[in-house]
């Protein structure tokens, strides 16, 4: 699927598959700051894709997957939720949809080139099992991409996190202390920040406390037609990634979202 059709369809009718408010859909036009943000990291991330085998760990509604077949011609998209994988197999024929458990992946050892799972740790519940699932599927070599929500800048100063569908949320270093063992070693952690658009939007909602919290202070159908005009706008572009901050932790402090890649040894 090119860059135009995913555009495209993101204005279309999701194809009957609810929004939940565990994963984002596209096409519907309250979603799409986080369907632009989500849409980024996949974008950003899709020229680091190596080999030709392809695991997306937590597919969703397969967007991202159907983005990420461009870059390799063989595309395992993997999610526990039946209704998910059946609309995926629907909408995206390209891609080998498969059900299964998150942290028991029902895929060979050593078989995968890249693994991808974007927005989805934070999902699980044994984080630890999780990672070294994804790290059993990959060959030698191989390469995992992660991303989550920061957590310093998703739920700041919370005793837990906001979103009642996560069961944790990292920090940089937590993620880099999680993930940099069993057999991986992390060769990359970036930032997904928002660009000089968002920011705005940022000063424009600050009486709410920014564009994300006046977003979820009321239900879409209670939004000023202003916030509503002002979600509509935000495209993938709006999003940056920055470089890599191994090196420096603490500059990943303000970043939205947290984009880690490991390497199999």
């Amino acid at each position: 699927m090119k860059d135009r059709e995913i555009e495209e369809s993101s204005s279309l009718a999701p194809d009957a598959l609810p929004l939940t408010g565990e994963r984002t859909v596209p096409g519907i036009a309250s979603e799409n700051y986080w369907f632009r943000r989500h849409q980024a990291a996949y974008l950003r991330l899709r020229e680091e894709v190596q080999g030709p085998r392809l695991l997306e760990v937590g597919a969703g509604e397969g967007y991202g997957a159907a983005l990420l077949a461009e870059r390799a011609p063989t595309v395992l998209a993997l999610d526990y939720d039946a209704q998910a994988i059946a609309h995926l197999a629907r909408r995206y024929p390209r891609l080998h949809a498969v059900r299964g458990n998150l942290a028991a992946l029902p895929v060979g050892s050593g078989s995968m080139d890249t693994v991808v799972s974007l927005q989805v740790i934070e999902h699980v519940w044994d984080h630890r099992q999780f990672v070294a699932e994804c790290a059993r599927v990959l060959r030698p070599g191989g390469l995992l991409m992660l991303s989550t929500p920061n957590r310093l800048t998703f739920s700041p100063g919370a005793d837990k996190p906001v979103n009642p569908f996560h069961t944790h949320e990292f920090t940089a270093a937590e993620l880099c202390r999680l993930v940099d063992r069993d057999g991986l070693s992390v060769i990359a952690v970036r930032g997904l920040f928002a660009g000089p658009e968002v920011a705005a939007l940022d000063s424009r909602h600050a009486a709410r406390g920014g564009f994300v919290a006046a977003q979820l202070a009321f239900p879409p159908e209670r939004w000023t037609a202003g916030l509503a005009a002002d979600v509509a706008s935000v495209r993938w572009q709006d999003f940056q990634l920055g470089p890599d901050s191994s090196a420096d932790l603490a500059a990943l402090d303000q970043s939205l979202d947290l984009v880690l890649l490991a390497r199999r040894a």
